[in-house]
């Protein structure tokens, strides 16, 4: 790898991991603002599926613009996390649960769109070879971060404004650090504003099946991750009482931080055995445990703990290896615009499944809801067994 990579990419890791804390804020501490405030179900979705739909708008704007590959990543990444942080910071002050906080909510969201995808740009430029790994290691990045809200609460106890203002924090970090990184030998630049790059993912199969792989993994996966600790809670409940919220905080943010970790050696596999294929085998994994988890929900808790562990393992490091396989199939002028167009897509679809989570959920109980979010990943098995066979990834089972 070039000279210089490990540094900027230890820094870039750090960086995302910061940044990233602020997704799951207001999951993490729901139970305090509804005891505070006394949310309804649909206002308490709504400020987790907010942050969704602003990443959604947020990424959509990026792609179009073509704002990845015209200009330097690391100054859009570090102007988004200042903004996201300032957004999150805003809970402090604003009346719980109104109006006013769902938009912040929102605009948190469309800071992330500046984050994540521009610190994939990054990351892949300074290798074409060991891509798999290399968005593998900041998914794992993204994941840690995306789970570090439930440790804050656990640290904040009941005092949720602490897990507010450590993640204001913790993204003002991530601003700081990543004006330290470089730029890889790899990266390149579009000259202009061309949105017609984007028909490229119709125009090329490889794509195509990339971003229909991508799209089923993200019906699932923040689905779960957003309401995994709600469900657990009243999973738990008949076992463990009034320990129930803090087990499920527990559980949760084990499950999603294995899941992260897991990124690294998978990425690497992938380089190795093939992205497709890697990918294809996470997938029906993910599904498998989301059934097994809907099944042994209320029962035995040692079971739910280890369904739900190999959950969180498997729902996420293929997501890596979608946006690497578009990486691949990309003209690398492109690579950030069609990556971050996949995560638009991708996040528009979340926006459904946070959304309509809770209210599945009362209508079906938690269940259900889990087996329905395992319904993605199965349909995502075949979109990587034609794209193994597309790329010439040879005996691909799963």
């Amino acid at each position: 790898m070039a000279p210089g990579a490990i540094r900027s990419l230890a820094l870039l890791v750090c960086a995302e991991m910061a940044a990233m804390s602020l997704w799951f804020v207001s999951a993490a501490i729901l139970p305090e603002m509804q005891a505070e405030a006394s949310l309804t179900p649909g206002r308490a979705a709504a400020l987790s599926s907010a942050v969704q739909l602003g990443f959604v708008l947020g990424a959509l704007g990026f792609a179009i613009h073509g704002t990845p590959d015209r200009y330097d990543p690391r100054r859009v990444m570090a102007v988004a996390a200042c903004l996201g942080a300032l957004a999150n910071a805003g809970l402090l002050i604003t009346p719980v649960g109104g109006a006013t906080q769902v938009a912040l909510r929102g605009l948190t969201g469309v800071a992330l769109a500046g984050v994540y995808p521009v610190g994939m740009k990054i990351a892949v430029g300074w290798s074409q070879r060991r891509r798999g790994l290399l968005v593998g290691i900041l998914v794992c990045a993204l994941t840690l971060g995306s789970a570090a809200p439930h440790a804050l609460a656990l640290a904040g106890g009941a005092e949720w404004r602490f897990t507010v203002m450590a993640a204001s924090l913790l993204a003002l970090l991530a601003a700081f650090l990543i004006l330290f990184t470089r730029l890889g030998p790899h990266h390149a630049t579009a000259p202009r504003f061309d949105p017609s790059a984007l028909r490229l993912v119709w125009q090329r199969p490889r794509l195509r099946l990339a971003y229909a792989g991508y799209l089923c993994h993200m019906w699932e996966l923040y689905g779960l991750w957003a309401w995994l600790a709600v469900a657990l809670s009243v999973s738990f409940a008949p076992h463990l009482g009034e320990g129930a919220p803090a087990a499920a905080r527990l559980l949760s943010f084990a499950a999603i931080a294995l899941g992260g970790v897991l990124c690294i050696p998978a990425g690497a596999m992938a380089d190795r055995w093939g992205k497709a294929r890697v990918a294809g085998v996470c997938l029906a994994g993910s599904a498998s445990a989301a059934f097994v988890t809907a099944a042994g929900f209320g029962g035995a808790p040692w079971v739910t703990v280890v369904s739900v562990l190999i959950w969180g393992a498997l729902v996420i490091p293929d997501s890596a290896l979608f946006s690497a396989l578009v990486a691949d199939a990309a003209p690398p002028d492109r690579a950030g615009s069609l990556m971050t167009f996949q995560t638009a897509l991708g996040f528009l679809l979340t926006t459904f499944t946070v959304q309509g989570a809770p209210l599945v959920a009362s209508a079906l109980g938690w269940p259900a809801t889990l087996a329905l979010l395992g319904v993605g990943p199965v349909l995502g098995v075949e979109a990587m067994r034609r794209l193994a066979r597309l790329t010439g990834e040879r005996g691909v089972t799963y």
